[in-house]
């Protein structure tokens, strides 16, 4: 087995790496496999299984540099953590479903699956890099072996997939990472607030400047908090909605369970912190041309 990463480091996670999604090798799948509904996220309804509108013949996005002006900003936060052209490329052996309509039905039902088990994937590799424990790591090492097992395997048998209980496992071993990670502040508790607990309703908060280090804020709903300039090293953001948060300046440098899904929907700075595997969104606004909203 390789050597498990420094405990605490902030250079990339290179597992992760391989979880990053290439359109170009996909076969739209996020624009054919789910369904969306008419909202504030989406400007039309589309069921499952069927082409956006907007899709082309190749599978390029007709309104692609549109997409939020138009109404599609759903579009615009998506991340398939690498699964569409894993399920093109190599389940499916680059034959589109255009090409092979019958493939449709297991390609989108691949895809859904795909998607699951590589989002998974993504927090075990950090959760095995920033658990302190080379036992816990070791725990972790194989559990990420048997996900990994699952997405090379056939079509057939990751359709058959447990994915109740692979996501109870996983869930388990992000939580007692996290918890092991957040102990040092305040024995788990962050004293900067008892608002600051897991699923709360943290919708447009003023946590500007505020030390939120150590916070479990898992799931948590924060559209549109303040958190210019605030600091969130260790804060547990596994699944907490970010859309059009502030985070000028703020440092998510050492946040855990991050997504880039989660960093787009939000809205930031070339100043803002970030952990290394993540990109800063290009609607950010950058450091030295800072707009009236970006000034203090």
């Amino acid at each position: 087995m390789n050597a498990h990463p420094t405990p605490g480091t902030a250079a990339p996670i290179l597992e992760q790496d391989a979880l990053r999604p290439d359109c170009s090798s996909c076969f739209a799948l996020c624009c054919t496999a789910f369904g969306f509904t008419r909202s504030a996220d989406f400007a039309i309804d589309k069921p499952p299984a069927a082409p956006c509108p907007n899709l082309a013949t190749d599978f390029s996005c007709t309104i692609h540099d549109r997409l939020l002006p138009r109404g599609f900003r759903g579009c615009t936060v998506f991340d398939c953590f690498g699964a569409g052209q894993a399920v093109s490329q190599r389940l499916f052996n680059g034959i589109s479903w255009l090409e092979a309509p019958e493939s449709q039905q297991a390609m989108f039902a691949s895809f859904k699956t795909m998607k699951q088990l590589h989002e998974m994937l993504w927090h075990l590799a950090e959760a095995e890099a920033r658990t302190f424990s080379p036992d816990f790591a070791d725990e972790v090492h194989r559990l990420r072996s048997i996900l990994q097992a699952a997405a090379d395997g056939p079509v057939e048998d990751l359709l058959d997939l447990d994915l109740e209980s692979l996501h109870q496992r996983t869930g388990g071993m992000l939580r007692e990472v996290s918890e092991e990670v957040r102990a040092g502040y305040f024995g788990g508790e962050n004293s900067t607030g008892t608002g600051l607990r897991p699923g709360a309703d943290l919708a447009g908060a003023n946590f500007r400047g505020g030390q939120l280090c150590g916070a479990d804020l898992r799931g948590a709903c924060l559209i549109a908090a303040d958190l210019r300039g605030a600091d969130l090293t260790d804060v547990d953001l596994l699944g907490a909605d970010l859309r059009d948060a502030r985070l000028d300046d703020a440092d998510l440098s050492g946040a855990l369970f991050l997504t880039q899904a989660q960093v787009t929907s939000a809205r930031g700075t070339w100043a803002t912190r970030l952990p290394r595997m993540l990109s800063r969104p290009g609607h950010w606004a950058r450091k030295d041309a800072p707009g009236p909203e970006q000034k203090h």
